[in-house]
């Protein structure tokens, strides 16, 4: 450490930056690893509510969920490194897809919910996406008919088995809910699918990453009016939550209302 660093750490005026000497990281562990060590700590302390539909998930009841739809998602052939693209609003799901694929090292990729067709088509090809979760609409945005009319193979063939002509790296579509589609996984399903894969699979998939591989890939605009993926790794958003958390003086204790749409940034 220079003479030079020595006397900018010291100054009051300067703001630390997570990292530095003086400053460490909270954590170098996954996100995975990270909330199964906060599950250890209090497992029947609440951890997400949706009063709107008296829905409420404890620390405990969110790992087992996200636990058997990780390995749902091993069932039908994702692994580390593999890009599953999210299409939705603020649904309980939405978290739950976020935190299953931080848990087998598979790349969540964000897709902004008002898109329209070109949109979400230039994503889907730009981000070499696998596998694309949707609801059912979002305002005046048919997802379903979208993707009907994108991938018109999901229509003749058999869900599991996707060969698309225009996007050759998508091979699943899964549907953020209970209800069937042609050609489309739902959540239930493949929970329980995940409920006859061994616990040995998730964790021979977790000992293929670490918390500075690429965890999720957010989508924003640019000056050349293309948005680009952003590429962040489990180091990234563990610390920099946790930080925003201090800097608030957030505890246990604590409760945020989180409105704001959580494919991007603040969410």
């Amino acid at each position: 450490m220079t003479e030079e660093h020595n006397e900018n750490a010291s100054d009051p005026a300067r703001v630390p930056v997570p990292g530095d000497v003086d400053y460490p990281l909270h954590t170098e562990k996954t996100i995975g690893r990270y909330f199964r060590d906060q599950v250890a700590i209090d497992p029947d302390h609440e951890f997400v509510v949706y009063p709107d539909r008296d829905l409420r998930w404890t620390y405990k009841g969110f790992d087992e969920r996200t636990d058997n739809l990780a390995r749902g998602l091993l069932a039908i052939g994702l692994k580390p490194g593999d890009h599953l693209g999210v299409w939705a609003r603020n649904i309980p799901d939405w978290l739950t897809f976020m935190y299953a694929t931080a848990k087998i090292g598979v790349v969540m990729v964000t897709v902004n919910p008002v898109y329209k067709g070109h949109e979400v088509a230039y994503v889907l090809k730009q981000s070499d996406m696998k596998a694309l979760c949707i609801i059912d609409a979002y305002r005046d945005v048919d997802y379903i008919k979208i993707i009907r009319e994108l991938v018109p193979e999901s229509l003749t063939q058999e869900r599991g088995y996707l060969e698309s002509e225009e996007f050759p790296c998508l091979k699943h579509l899964i549907y953020m809910g209970p209800e069937k589609h042609r050609g489309f996984y739902s959540v239930p399903e493949l929970v329980l699918l995940g409920q006859h894969v061994p616990e040995e699979e998730l964790e021979k998939a977790e000992a293929q990453f670490d918390n500075n591989d690429v965890v999720m890939m957010q989508y924003t605009s640019g000056t050349t009016g293309y948005p680009k993926g952003v590429m962040l790794t489990h180091r990234n958003i563990i610390n920099n939550g946790f930080y925003i958390g201090e800097g608030q003086k957030l505890g246990s204790d604590d409760r945020i209302t989180l409105p704001v749409p959580f494919f991007h940034c603040f969410g």
